[in-house]
Parts: C-alpha cells; structure tokens; sequence
C-alpha cells in the first residue's frame, strides 16, 4: 500500500515526537525533522553484552534517551551475522535471537520503542516520544540456501537484507574478499532479489563486491538502497565505499546513499588500513589452510588480531569529513538519493569526536546550515529520502 502523500508530508515536516524548546536552529531542527539512521548495530552488542536501552546504557552508543536527545525517530537495527556464523551454520538462529531481543525490548518498553514494518504506520507509532525499530539484515547469511526465508524474515519484521558482508556467500561477493566466487549475484542470489522485490523487502548493496552490486541494481525492478556507504571518490582503492558509477546507478534507480560515520569509511589513512587488514587476514587464513594440509600447527588468530592492533591504532576522523562525503553525494547524485546510516555500536567507537552517540545529530544539522544547505533539503538527508524509498519499494510488493 502506497503511503498517502499528505502523510508522508506531513511526516517529513513535523516529527512530533519529544519536540523540545529551544533557541538553537540545528537542535530545532533536530526535533522537528523525522531522522531515519539506516544502520545501528545495538542488537549484537545486546546478545554479547545485555543492557536495558530502554533506560541511559552507559558505553552504548544507542539507547533512549540519547535518541530522543538527538532527535532520532526511525532507527534501523541491524540483524549482523558474521562470515564465521555463515560457515558454522549458526546464522539464522543468530539472526532469530537477535530479532527475539529487539522484540523483547519493545515489550520491556511500550511507551518508549516499538517495531516499524511500513513507512506507512511511523506517523502514528511516533505519537508520544517512541523511536521506531524497523530490522535490517546484515548479511543474507540467515537465508542459508532455502527461497522461503525471504518471506520468513519478512513476517519476522525484516525490511532490507545486506546481500553479503565480510566474505562471499550463498547470494554475492563482498567487497573485502580478493578472490570472488560469483563476479555477480549466484543463481540463488538472482532468485533472492526477485523474491525480495515480491514481498517488499529493500536490497542493500553495501559490502558487495562492485560486480555483485551492479548485478543486483540491474535486476531489481524496484528503487534500491546502499544502508552505510561512503564514497569511493575519497578512498579510491576501497571497494568497500561506493563508485561513483555505481552510486549513479542507485540513483538512477529511485534509490539512495546513506552515508556512515565510521572513521574506517570517511578517512583515507583509516580506509587504508581496513582494506590492508582484510588483505593480511586472508594471507593468514591460506597460511593456515597451508599448515592444516600439512599437519603443522596452525597460526594462533587471537595472536594475529593484537599483532595488528598493537602495529594499527586507531585514526581519528572529524565531522567535517562526514560533510564532505554528503556534500560529494549531493553533488553526484542530487539531494533527493542521499541520506544517513550512521553505523553506531558497529565501528568500536572510531567515530568522529562530533559524532560519538546518536544525541549527535544536531550537530550534524548545525554544519549542513553551516554549509549553506536549506531546510527543507536537510529534512531529505536526515530521513525524507529513505522514506519516500522505502514507500516506493513497499507499494512494488506484489
């Protein structure tokens, strides 16, 4: 079903929820705007590392009462599985989990959270101060190789699959991996975007490999999304960010680049490293495979990962680069196919100093005013554009 374009108006225009007096234009802004963060990875932590996000959670980057801080009404939580859960088997139990504990974090707290299926019902879920949960999957992992799961994740709240993440899988290849299997999507992963295209499920190319990402835009009949991608522009030998032929092309499709805040992402030095650290771990991985075959002790990983952290500290990044990769998105594409997925609980804290939690959007605001952007063009960034996506890809559903 179509969302009304009065509701969505409406929506864009005023997001009543915790509206708070101030003299300041950006924390104003903030408040009114409906902000849409694409990519929050609190449901993992959760399953490591309980903690009531219903209340302040000290050391998380996610929670309440820094949403309600910063303005955040639509936070997409992201159901991440790992290369390793893929290979031992463990995905879609993982992903079941986490989804249980988002639920249960709705239950714990009504007044406060509930779950977000359609762009249509966010107008009045937001009513009273609640932050909106839609479930983003990180990693088709969880579909393991059975079409039905589509559906399955899709009555279970799921509303973007990330084809692929650290490593190839069943359905594309990443875009860390060296050695791709498919140079495309797998005949399976043609079947899943088909599929995800009849129940109303967004595709999200970030991670993929360039040829995977390409194939999948070509295929889809609907618009198309990118949940946290930089721009390749600033960080040319990372094919984790996005090209510019293929940002275009998500344009082309009705669809947008939601741009992360990781220092990994928007810092070259830092992006560097990211790509040589991949790099590294897959020669450790054939190393290993070598001394396997050969009944030779293999190489301890937990010794590998505090080598290469003690040799790589982490950089620092500013806001300023956060700004620079909108305005480049802006200029590239136009402001109606970019917007946010911060990557918040999902990057270690290597953050911008300006954007350590999600009470940080109006600082995000205050500099796109700085940078001369309009109002009613920052509302399209903050969350407009993912909701007019999301629409379109919903009323596609058949």
């Amino acid at each position: 079903m179509r969302l009304a374009p009065l509701a969505l108006a409406c929506l864009l225009v005023v997001s009543p929820a915790f509206a708070q007096t101030s003299n300041d234009p950006a924390h104003r802004l903030a408040q009114d705007a409906t902000i849409v963060d694409t990519h929050i990875d609190a449901p993992g932590i959760l399953m490591d590392h309980w903690a009531d996000l219903g209340m302040e959670a000290k050391d998380r980057e996610f929670d309440y009462a820094k949403a309600r801080a910063g303005g955040l009404d639509v936070a997409f939580m992201s159901i991440y599985t790992s290369a390793a859960q893929d290979e031992d088997g463990s995905a879609w139990q993982a992903a079941n989990a986490m989804i249980d504990g988002i639920e249960a974090l709705v239950q714990r707290h009504p007044d406060k959270f509930a779950i977000l299926t359609s762009p249509k019902d966010a107008a009045r879920l937001i009513q009273g101060g609640r932050v909106l949960l839609p479930l983003g999957m990180e990693n088709g992992a969880p579909l393991v190789d059975k079409l039905d799961n589509v559906k399955f994740f899709f009555d279970r709240g799921v509303r973007y699959i990330t084809l692929a993440h650290s490593a190839n899988n069943r359905i594309a290849d990443s875009s860390y991996t060296l050695e791709k299997k498919w140079n495309g999507l797998s005949p399976f992963g043609r079947e899943v975007v088909r599929e995800m295209n009849r129940v109303g499920i967004m595709v999200d190319v970030s991670h993929l490999g360039d040829a995977s990402a390409k194939e999948a835009i070509a295929l889809s009949t609907v618009p198309v999304i990118a949940s946290h991608s930089a721009f390749r522009h600033f960080t040319p030998d990372f094919e984790r960010n996005i090209s510019d032929e293929l940002a275009k092309a998500v344009a082309a499709k009705g669809g947008v680049v939601q741009v992360p805040f990781g220092t990994a992402f928007i810092d070259p030095a830092s992006a560097a490293n990211t790509q040589a650290h991949f790099r590294a771990i897959n020669d450790f991985n054939q190393r290993n495979a070598q001394l396997k075959a050969q009944g030779k002790p293999e190489e301890s990983r937990e010794a590998f990962d505090k080598a290469w952290e003690a040799a790589h500290p982490p950089l620092q990044s500013t806001l300023a680069q956060v700004l620079d990769q909108i305005d480049y998105g802006v200029k590239l594409i136009g402001v109606d196919h970019v917007g946010i997925g911060s990557d918040f609980d999902g990057v270690d804290g290597e953050l911008p100093n300006e954007l350590k939690t999600v009470a940080d959007y109006p600082k995000l605001v205050a500099g796109l005013q700085a940078r001369g952007y309009k109002n009613a063009d920052i509302r399209k960034i903050l969350g407009g554009n993912l909701l007019r996506v999301w629409t379109e890809i919903e009323a596609g559903a058949k």
